[in-house]
Protein backbone atom coordinates (compact mmCIF):
# COMPACT_ATOMS: atom_id res chain seq x y z
CA UNK A 1 0.00 0.00 0.00
CA UNK A 2 0.91 3.74 -0.91
CA UNK A 3 1.48 6.08 1.91
CA UNK A 4 -0.96 8.69 2.58
CA UNK A 5 0.22 11.87 1.72
CA UNK A 6 0.53 14.77 4.12
CA UNK A 7 -2.08 17.24 3.55
CA UNK A 8 -1.69 21.18 3.92
CA UNK A 9 -5.29 22.64 5.29
CA UNK A 10 -4.86 26.12 4.76
CA UNK A 11 -7.08 28.36 6.95
CA UNK A 12 -7.31 32.74 6.97
CA UNK A 13 -8.44 34.26 9.94
CA UNK A 14 -9.40 37.62 10.98
CA UNK A 15 -11.56 38.57 14.23
CA UNK A 16 -12.99 35.18 13.97
CA UNK A 17 -13.10 34.23 17.23
CA UNK A 18 -17.06 32.85 16.85
CA UNK A 19 -15.89 30.98 14.02
CA UNK A 20 -12.48 29.44 14.22
CA UNK A 21 -13.21 27.18 16.47
CA UNK A 22 -15.50 24.93 14.31
CA UNK A 23 -13.26 24.96 11.65
CA UNK A 24 -10.69 23.82 13.13
CA UNK A 25 -12.52 21.15 15.46
CA UNK A 26 -13.40 19.88 12.18
CA UNK A 27 -10.14 19.28 10.89
CA UNK A 28 -9.00 17.59 14.34
CA UNK A 29 -11.40 15.02 13.83
CA UNK A 30 -10.47 14.05 10.23
CA UNK A 31 -9.64 10.38 10.57
CA UNK A 32 -6.35 10.83 8.77
CA UNK A 33 -5.36 14.13 11.13
CA UNK A 34 -1.95 12.72 11.69
CA UNK A 35 -1.08 13.01 8.15
CA UNK A 36 -3.01 16.93 7.98
CA UNK A 37 -0.95 20.13 8.71
CA UNK A 38 -3.21 23.23 9.96
CA UNK A 39 -1.83 26.08 8.46
CA UNK A 40 -3.71 29.11 10.24
CA UNK A 41 -2.84 32.80 8.58
CA UNK A 42 -4.41 35.55 10.45
CA UNK A 43 -4.70 38.94 9.94
CA UNK A 44 -3.79 40.41 13.03
CA UNK A 45 -6.41 39.36 14.75
CA UNK A 46 -7.06 41.47 18.29
CA UNK A 47 -9.70 39.45 19.68
CA UNK A 48 -9.66 36.08 20.79
CA UNK A 49 -9.07 34.42 17.61
CA UNK A 50 -4.97 33.60 18.36
CA UNK A 51 -5.63 32.24 22.17
CA UNK A 52 -8.59 29.80 20.42
CA UNK A 53 -6.15 28.62 17.41
CA UNK A 54 -3.27 28.11 20.02
CA UNK A 55 -5.65 25.81 22.02
CA UNK A 56 -6.87 23.86 18.63
CA UNK A 57 -3.89 23.48 17.33
CA UNK A 58 -1.30 20.89 17.55
CA UNK A 59 2.39 20.15 18.00
CA UNK A 60 3.86 20.72 14.03
CA UNK A 61 0.83 22.85 13.05
CA UNK A 62 1.88 26.50 11.50
CA UNK A 63 -0.06 29.73 12.81
CA UNK A 64 1.48 33.19 11.14
CA UNK A 65 -0.32 36.39 12.60
CA UNK A 66 0.70 39.63 10.68
CA UNK A 67 -1.34 42.18 8.39
CA UNK A 68 -1.99 41.63 4.65
CA UNK A 69 -3.53 42.74 1.58
CA UNK A 70 -6.67 40.75 1.91
CA UNK A 71 -7.97 37.38 1.82
CA UNK A 72 -5.93 36.35 -1.28
CA UNK A 73 -2.58 37.85 -0.04
CA UNK A 74 -3.12 35.80 3.19
CA UNK A 75 -4.03 32.40 0.90
CA UNK A 76 -0.68 32.82 -0.57
CA UNK A 77 0.71 33.06 2.80
CA UNK A 78 -0.48 29.89 3.70
CA UNK A 79 0.42 27.80 0.37
CA UNK A 80 3.91 29.18 1.13
CA UNK A 81 4.26 28.26 4.22
CA UNK A 82 2.31 24.61 3.53
CA UNK A 83 4.62 21.79 3.31
CA UNK A 84 1.81 18.90 1.92
CA UNK A 85 1.67 17.33 -0.66
CA UNK A 86 -1.74 18.57 -1.11
CA UNK A 87 -3.74 21.70 -0.32
CA UNK A 88 -7.09 22.56 0.52
CA UNK A 89 -8.34 26.17 1.70
CA UNK A 90 -11.03 25.63 4.92
CA UNK A 91 -11.22 29.47 6.00
CA UNK A 92 -12.42 30.55 9.02
CA UNK A 93 -16.55 29.24 9.70
CA UNK A 94 -16.40 26.55 6.94
CA UNK A 95 -15.70 23.09 7.62
CA UNK A 96 -14.81 19.57 6.58
CA UNK A 97 -18.02 17.85 6.02
CA UNK A 98 -17.47 14.65 7.61
CA UNK A 99 -14.81 13.14 10.28
CA UNK A 100 -13.15 11.01 6.71
CA UNK A 101 -14.25 13.13 4.29
CA UNK A 102 -9.92 13.87 3.52
CA UNK A 103 -9.51 10.12 3.51
CA UNK A 104 -11.86 9.67 1.17
CA UNK A 105 -11.04 12.19 -1.10
CA UNK A 106 -7.27 10.53 -1.40
CA UNK A 107 -8.46 6.87 -1.58
CA UNK A 108 -10.58 7.56 -4.33
CA UNK A 109 -8.22 8.07 -7.42
CA UNK A 110 -4.72 7.96 -5.49
CA UNK A 111 -1.92 10.73 -6.21
CA UNK A 112 -3.89 12.55 -8.44
CA UNK A 113 -3.54 15.83 -9.37
CA UNK A 114 -6.82 17.30 -8.24
CA UNK A 115 -10.03 15.98 -6.18
CA UNK A 116 -13.16 18.09 -6.39
CA UNK A 117 -16.93 16.93 -4.70
CA UNK A 118 -19.81 18.74 -3.47
CA UNK A 119 -20.52 22.09 -1.19
CA UNK A 120 -23.38 22.62 1.17
CA UNK A 121 -24.27 26.09 2.18
CA UNK A 122 -24.51 26.46 6.34
CA UNK A 123 -25.98 29.03 8.51
CA UNK A 124 -24.37 30.48 11.59
CA UNK A 125 -25.81 27.73 13.45
CA UNK A 126 -24.36 25.10 11.26
CA UNK A 127 -27.49 24.08 9.81
CA UNK A 128 -27.21 22.76 6.33
CA UNK A 129 -29.91 24.98 4.32
CA UNK A 130 -28.80 23.10 1.07
CA UNK A 131 -26.20 22.76 -1.60
CA UNK A 132 -24.83 25.15 -3.74
CA UNK A 133 -26.62 26.79 -6.65
CA UNK A 134 -23.80 25.76 -9.19
CA UNK A 135 -22.81 21.98 -9.53
CA UNK A 136 -19.48 20.86 -10.06
CA UNK A 137 -19.68 18.96 -13.07
CA UNK A 138 -18.51 15.10 -13.02
CA UNK A 139 -15.96 15.51 -15.74
CA UNK A 140 -13.75 18.58 -15.10
CA UNK A 141 -11.31 20.82 -16.91
CA UNK A 142 -10.02 24.20 -17.16
CA UNK A 143 -12.64 25.03 -19.89
CA UNK A 144 -15.72 23.70 -17.17
CA UNK A 145 -15.39 27.08 -15.47
CA UNK A 146 -15.99 28.88 -18.43
CA UNK A 147 -19.82 29.67 -17.11
CA UNK A 148 -18.47 30.26 -13.93
CA UNK A 149 -16.93 28.86 -10.54
CA UNK A 150 -18.70 25.49 -11.07
CA UNK A 151 -16.50 24.09 -8.11
CA UNK A 152 -16.32 25.67 -4.62
CA UNK A 153 -12.58 26.45 -3.43
CA UNK A 154 -13.46 24.94 -0.07
CA UNK A 155 -14.19 21.75 -2.12
CA UNK A 156 -10.74 21.50 -4.12
CA UNK A 157 -7.70 19.25 -3.06
CA UNK A 158 -4.91 19.71 -5.23
CA UNK A 159 -1.12 18.97 -5.31
CA UNK A 160 0.78 22.05 -4.01
CA UNK A 161 3.14 21.91 -6.25
CA UNK A 162 0.52 22.62 -8.95
CA UNK A 163 -0.97 25.27 -7.54
CA UNK A 164 -0.31 29.24 -8.78
CA UNK A 165 -0.42 32.70 -6.76
CA UNK A 166 -3.67 33.84 -6.12
CA UNK A 167 -3.35 37.11 -8.60
CA UNK A 168 -4.27 39.98 -5.87
CA UNK A 169 -5.23 42.35 -9.03
CA UNK A 170 -8.71 41.01 -8.60
CA UNK A 171 -9.91 41.28 -4.84
CA UNK A 172 -13.10 39.38 -4.92
CA UNK A 173 -12.94 37.19 -7.98
CA UNK A 174 -9.49 35.87 -7.64
CA UNK A 175 -11.13 31.98 -6.93
CA UNK A 176 -11.72 31.79 -10.53
CA UNK A 177 -8.51 32.58 -11.88
CA UNK A 178 -6.73 30.54 -9.53
CA UNK A 179 -8.72 27.60 -10.58
CA UNK A 180 -8.47 28.31 -14.21
CA UNK A 181 -4.87 28.12 -13.91
CA UNK A 182 -4.63 25.38 -11.29
CA UNK A 183 -6.42 23.36 -13.81
CA UNK A 184 -3.92 24.11 -17.06
CA UNK A 185 -1.70 22.42 -15.06
CA UNK A 186 -3.65 19.51 -13.77
CA UNK A 187 -3.65 15.75 -16.03
CA UNK A 188 -5.91 14.11 -13.56
CA UNK A 189 -9.08 15.43 -12.04
CA UNK A 190 -11.30 13.13 -9.73
CA UNK A 191 -14.73 13.99 -8.92
CA UNK A 192 -15.60 12.70 -5.50
CA UNK A 193 -19.45 11.89 -5.19
CA UNK A 194 -20.41 13.28 -1.76
CA UNK A 195 -19.92 16.94 -0.23
CA UNK A 196 -16.56 17.31 0.87
CA UNK A 197 -16.99 20.96 2.72
CA UNK A 198 -19.44 23.14 4.87
CA UNK A 199 -19.64 26.71 3.12
CA UNK A 200 -20.61 29.64 5.67
CA UNK A 201 -23.36 31.95 3.94
CA UNK A 202 -22.54 35.86 4.51
CA UNK A 203 -24.15 38.83 2.87
CA UNK A 204 -22.10 40.17 0.58
CA UNK A 205 -22.50 44.50 -0.69
CA UNK A 206 -24.00 45.85 -3.80
CA UNK A 207 -21.19 47.31 -4.52
CA UNK A 208 -18.82 44.22 -3.77
CA UNK A 209 -21.36 41.79 -5.69
CA UNK A 210 -20.86 44.35 -9.20
CA UNK A 211 -17.03 44.72 -8.58
CA UNK A 212 -17.03 40.73 -8.32
CA UNK A 213 -18.87 40.39 -11.09
CA UNK A 214 -16.52 42.89 -13.48
CA UNK A 215 -13.47 41.01 -11.88
CA UNK A 216 -15.18 37.53 -13.20
CA UNK A 217 -15.98 39.14 -16.56
CA UNK A 218 -12.53 40.63 -16.90
CA UNK A 219 -10.98 36.51 -16.18
CA UNK A 220 -13.12 34.98 -17.99
CA UNK A 221 -12.58 37.43 -20.93
CA UNK A 222 -8.91 36.65 -20.41
CA UNK A 223 -8.85 32.71 -20.39
CA UNK A 224 -11.65 32.41 -23.34
CA UNK A 225 -11.85 35.30 -25.18
CA UNK A 226 -13.76 38.03 -25.67
CA UNK A 227 -16.71 36.68 -28.38
CA UNK A 228 -16.51 33.26 -26.84
CA UNK A 229 -17.45 35.23 -23.33
CA UNK A 230 -19.95 37.30 -24.64
CA UNK A 231 -22.01 34.06 -26.30
CA UNK A 232 -21.18 32.13 -22.79
CA UNK A 233 -23.29 34.75 -21.21
CA UNK A 234 -25.73 34.92 -23.62
CA UNK A 235 -26.72 31.30 -22.88
CA UNK A 236 -26.19 32.10 -19.31
CA UNK A 237 -29.02 34.77 -18.92
CA UNK A 238 -31.45 32.11 -21.49
CA UNK A 239 -30.68 29.53 -18.76
CA UNK A 240 -31.89 32.07 -15.71
CA UNK A 241 -34.45 33.17 -17.91
CA UNK A 242 -35.77 28.88 -18.29
CA UNK A 243 -35.43 28.38 -14.87
CA UNK A 244 -37.63 31.62 -13.83
CA UNK A 245 -40.28 30.25 -16.15
CA UNK A 246 -40.23 26.91 -14.71
CA UNK A 247 -40.47 27.73 -11.29
CA UNK A 248 -43.63 30.18 -11.74
CA UNK A 249 -45.51 27.50 -13.90
CA UNK A 250 -45.06 25.04 -10.95
CA UNK A 251 -46.07 27.27 -8.14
Amino acid sequence: MKQTPHISVITVVYQAEKLVAKTLQSINAQTIRSHIESVVIDGGSTDRTMELVSTLQREGDVCISERDQGIYDAMNKGMRAATGEYIIFINAGDELFEANTLERMLSSAPQHDFYYGETAIIDEAGIVLGSRRLQPPKTLNWRSLKYGMCVSHQSILAKRTLAPDYDLQYRISADIDWTIRLLQHCKTTTYVNAYVSKFLIGGVSSSRRKQGLAERWAILSKHYGVIANILNHGWILIRFIIQRFSRRRMN
